[in-house]
């Protein structure tokens, strides 16, 4: 396999899974964040993560040290010129997004692959912003990162195939079952997943049943892990109904809409597990 070295740009909560996925897998990692204060947080909570592993005994000393060894972090965009494939897992704003594609496609080596973790952004319009578009594709890869093993492979309309087949071995080779889709906005997973979610809040908000009760009436009817407001409140009320709007954006279908309760939620700053409350409120721990 050509790719050899892995760019990862954020370490937030998806960039540092897949720097962690990548480097378990033997790959030297360099990640990119805004400043050092970042970088710092990004490598603590790696090895935060990486000691409770170890802790726990579904790590080896030897193995924790030597996937820490193969990360590194910097500031700079420019140290990513020697990567093979750059994963981009900022937040979700497009125009930052192309600026971004447009600077590595400036300091990357022409053969090298720059892929988005978007869910909801053009990756069309990123492959528009380089010299490259055959060799740019979307990897959209799911929370929490080193425990869910999907990634969604987006290609555009100007992907190579063999970047596509190049990109999809090296899913399979970071511990990941890929899956094939077109740049469609939400892709697989949130094309289905979105109108589901929203419909349970417009049954709610309409007085069909409690929380708890639609819950678990998903949950042993469905056979889903967590019903549909216990996975609003983990995913974040914000980012849901991001995506459910640029997703009306997109189709102009109403089951896509908002529904008034989602909005209002986000309004007063209940976004879910990450404000403390949401649909349901959560403790300090």
């Amino acid at each position: 396999m050509a790719i050899k070295n892995v760019g990862v740009i954020g370490c937030g909560l998806m960039g540092s899974g897949i720097a962690q996925v990548s480097a378990q897998a033997g790959f030297p990692v360099l990640f990119v964040e805004a400043n050092d204060e970042l970088v710092r947080r990004g490598l603590g909570r790696l090895r935060e993560t990486l000691e409770g592993l170890a802790a726990k005994g579904k790590l080896d000393a030897r193995t924790k040290d030597e996937t820490l060894g193969r990360i590194g972090g910097t500031t700079r965009l420019d140290d990513l010129k020697s990567c093979d494939i750059v994963v981009e897992a900022m937040t979700e704003n497009q125009a930052l997004k192309n600026e971004t594609f447009a600077k590595l496609d400036r300091i990357c080596a022409p053969p090298a692959i720059l892929a988005t973790n978007t869910s909801s952004c053009n990756v069309t319009a990123l492959a528009a912003a380089t010299t490259r578009p055959g060799r740019v594709l979307g990897l959209h890869f799911f929370n929490p990162v080193p425990l869910m093993k999907l990634v969604e492979v987006a290609r555009t309309i100007l992907t190579d195939e063999a970047v596509v087949q190049e990109a999809t071995e090296w899913a399979r080779a970071v511990g990941k079952t890929p899956v094939q889709a077109k740049d469609s906005t939400a892709f697989i997973v949130n094309r289905l997943l979105v109108p589901y979610l929203l419909d349970a809040v417009r049954a709610y908000e309409g007085g069909l049943a409690s929380l708890e009760d639609i819950d678990t009436a998903m949950k042993l009817g469905c056979g889903y892990p967590m019903g549909p407001f216990t996975l609003l409140d983990l995913v974040g009320l914000d980012t849901t109904m991001y995506v459910a709007e640029v997703m009306f954006e997109e189709f102009r279908e109403p089951r896509y809409a908002p529904p008034p309760l989602l909005k209002r939620m986000v309004m007063a700053g209940r976004l879910g597990r990450k404000t403390g409350r949401g649909f349901y409120t959560y403790d300090a721990r």
